[in-house]
């Protein structure tokens, strides 16, 4: 039964991760109010599901990987919790809530391995995520692009002379003439952003679910490429948090975009050295 209540809780978590993201970045009371609801019950099926477990394997202490796994994400929730109660820092949820997600989701699907119904089913979410997470890399490559045609056209246009008349008929030469304004190339660099997070998200939760049907276990998640996944979700989240909660724009946050789109090339670099995870690997 206490699977049950765990996978409550996991789908309940999942919903309080999205609502904190328009909580925090855009300050809506209405989703604030849905993120702490719907995380308080999340955390309410969860202790009941953690002490369920603990009853019924007949010790007080998790032994399991599963069972540490669980209990680790009830104390990192409860943690967040605790610190919103003292000091109403609900920010701490866009890495406490999606992080307890992702903590508690191997563990709902069973303490078996998860098998998918055929090959066919196996291979359609394979390629769900790999499309996810190109979508995400596309999406902060063309952010970044939009950043450095940002600091091209400031840079044109504090240089540009005034006072000078060009001869009638004469229209000059202006290569540069074709970007478009600033405050575009601003929106459309923030865009970028957030179309690709939700795709390296539902990429990450797609490749939990693959890896059960493996027999690497956690040590999968030892994989270099993995953990530099994961770190440039955090990443992710974190520039985010900085341009939308700090109000940075212009120079400083295009090179907040480079730094994170560095990340992201470690993260296929890191492909060239794991065992467990590249492409042509078995």
């Amino acid at each position: 039964m206490y699977l049950l209540w765990l996978r409550v809780a996991a789908i309940l978590y999942a919903a309080a991760g999205v609502a904190v993201f328009p909580a925090v970045l855009y300050k809506v009371d209405r989703w604030r109010r849905w993120c702490v609801h719907l995380g308080g019950m999340a955390w309410f099926f969860h202790f009941v599901s953690v002490v369920e477990m603990l009853v019924q394997a007949h010790h007080l202490v998790p032994v399991s990987a599963r069972e540490v796994q669980s209990l680790l994400g009830l104390a990192v929730v409860s943690v967040f919790f605790l610190v919103w109660w003292l000091y109403e820092a609900i920010s701490l949820g866009l890495f406490a809530l999606p992080a307890t997600f992702f903590m508690v989701l191997i563990p709902a699907l069973g303490p078996d391995r998860y098998t998918f119904a055929s090959q066919g089913v196996r291979v359609s979410w394979l390629i769900a995520h790999i499309t996810a997470l190109l979508l995400a890399y596309v999406a902060l490559g063309f952010s970044l692009l939009s950043s450095i045609l940002y600091l091209v056209q400031e840079r044109r246009l504090k240089a540009k002379p005034k006072g000078r008349h060009l001869a009638e008929g004469d229209a000059g030469f202006a290569p540069l003439e074709w970007l478009p304004p600033l405050d575009n190339l601003e929106r459309m660099s923030e865009a970028m952003l957030e179309f690709g997070f939700p795709c390296m998200s539902v990429g990450l939760v797609i490749g939990i679910f693959l890896v059960q049907e493996t027999s690497l276990g956690a040590a999968y998640f030892l994989d270099p490429k993995i953990i530099a996944a994961f770190v440039s979700w955090a990443i992710y989240v974190l520039l985010l948090l900085v341009r939308r909660g700090a109000g940075l724009r212009g120079r400083k946050a295009a090179y907040l975009s480079g730094a994170v789109f560095a990340v992201m090339v470690v993260v296929w670099t890191a492909n060239l050295f794991s065992h467990v995870h590249r492409f042509g690997a078995p």
